[in-house]
């Protein structure tokens, strides 16, 4: 698209008064570049691949056009998000809402975790826009009496190389078939697929393809190292450097939800402000410890994949990837959890002598040679004793807690997550369902 002289605003872009001022209400004071470059194709009826960074504002890229669209012609079930957690999900329709509250918007978010009752509810009270997880959409077309998607007009897949992934393929595939060929179709992520079938299997219709970035790359401000460090020596890495950044708010991510859990109680019984967030807890127990990092109360994440994706959490300084990704993509959404929307912030990768090969793809994919994170490892050790202490009775700890019993879920560590109460329901965990 041809740059143009003056500073883009919503306004130039073709937007209309009562969104831009939704705009300026949520302090968007200037469209981002994937805004800039979609919205104009997007007011045009086109269908669009977006390949834009993390945190570069995507879901107002298709949030805009979608609720200017329902303006001019207002229907129940206008439009479908699919997104493949639970947790992106939600914070996309609480942008659709705050976007669309001065106009009556109404949203509904269909995820696994939550009981189907109160979502069958919901959704009677025909809603403009659907958000859901695939799987559970898939529940409700299924079972829900008298709702279907027959009239909507858009369908978005945000993180669609996730969602377009075999994990998804057969739920994506049954959505497909029950919703209208004739509509407006989105896919946007920051790293994409190139693979034309698994594309055309989301029946676009000669797709405008917008690249806000080159592909899998990092934004400016962000700053990227790495540390070399043997694997019995890295929890002590990540207690030294966590003590350094002491006052931040970081992120640190684990291969596995077991490890969320030791790590989080490892580092509770040095003192941090842990918390844990993983698949494997109750739906309640993810989004009130999302909310408890979000406010402020604990200041360290321990996460895995699940909180990779699309999750705005505006105040993380510091990304530690504590287990390196298998898939170096996931690199590339992880750290985007920091230096988001033109902020600065660090990432800060611990590489032990198995994921070396792991980590020299990352470095193959993003296309740089990263800098060494500077670390003497005699004061790094000064930490030993009392990381083998907090891991001890951590590990004590979690064998009590399970006991004989078998392990279905991982508990999260004693401290109740609040209860989160979601866009306009109350969220109940459900026993029954395992669906992202």
């Amino acid at each position: 698209m041809a740059e143009d002289e003056s500073p883009q605003t919503f306004k130039t872009l073709g937007v209309r008064e009562e969104l831009v001022e939704a705009c300026e209400s949520l302090g968007w004071k200037a469209p981002t570049k994937i805004q800039i470059d979609s919205i104009p194709y997007a007011l045009e009826g086109k269908d669009i691949i977006g390949l834009a960074q993390t945190g570069s504002g995507k879901t107002g890229a298709f949030a805009i056009p979608i609720i200017q669209a329902l303006l001019e012609t207002p229907q129940p079930f206008f439009a479908c998000v699919l997104s493949p957690t639970r947790e992106l999900a939600i914070q996309i329709a609480e942008q659709f809402e705050a976007l669309g509250s001065g106009i009556g918007v109404k949203c509904t978010v269909l995820v696994g975790g939550v009981d189907m009752t109160q979502q069958a509810i919901s959704l009677g009270k025909r809603p403009h826009i659907v958000v859901a997880t695939p799987g559970r959409l898939l529940d409700h077309l299924t079972n829900t009496k008298g709702f279907s998607l027959r009239t909507i007009k858009y369908l978005v897949l945000d993180e669609a190389d996730r969602l377009l992934n075999l994990e998804f393929e057969k739920a994506i595939d049954d959505i497909l078939k029950v919703i209208p060929a004739e509509r407006k179709t989105y896919l946007f992520s920051a790293t994409m697929t190139k693979k034309v079938s698994k594309l055309q299997r989301a029946c676009l219709r000669n797709p405008v393809k917008i690249e806000a970035a080159s592909k899998y790359s990092t934004v400016d401000t962000l700053k990227q190292q790495f540390r070399l460090v043997p694997a019995k020596y890295k929890d002590c890495y990540l207690v030294y450097i966590l003590t350094e950044m002491s006052g931040s708010m970081s992120m640190v991510f684990t291969r596995t939800c077991e490890s969320t859990r030791l790590l989080s109680l490892v580092l509770r019984n040095i003192g941090m402000n842990a918390i844990p967030i993983s698949g494997q807890m109750s739906q309640a127990k993810r989004l009130g410890a999302l909310n408890r990092f979000k406010s402020g109360n604990c200041n360290i994440l321990i996460c895995t994949d699940v909180a990779s994706r699309g999750l705005d959490i505006p105040s993380v300084d510091v990304v530690i990837n504590y287990d390196i990704p298998t898939n170096s993509k996931d690199y590339v959404h992880r750290v985007g959890r920091t230096a988001r929307a033109g902020r600065s912030g660090l990432a800060i990768s611990l590489v032990n002598q198995y994921e070396v090969e792991w980590y020299l793809q990352i470095e193959q994919l993003i296309g740089k040679k990263l800098p060494e994170y500077p670390a003497n490892e005699t004061e790094v050790l000064i930490y030993l004793e009392r990381v083998s202490d907090a891991k001890r009775i951590a590990l004590m700890k979690i064998k009590d807690s399970n006991g004989n019993k078998k392990r279905k879920k991982v508990e999260e560590d004693g401290d109740e997550a609040e209860e989160y109460v979601g866009i306009s329901k109350k969220v109940k965990a459900s026993k029954r369902s395992k669906r992202w």
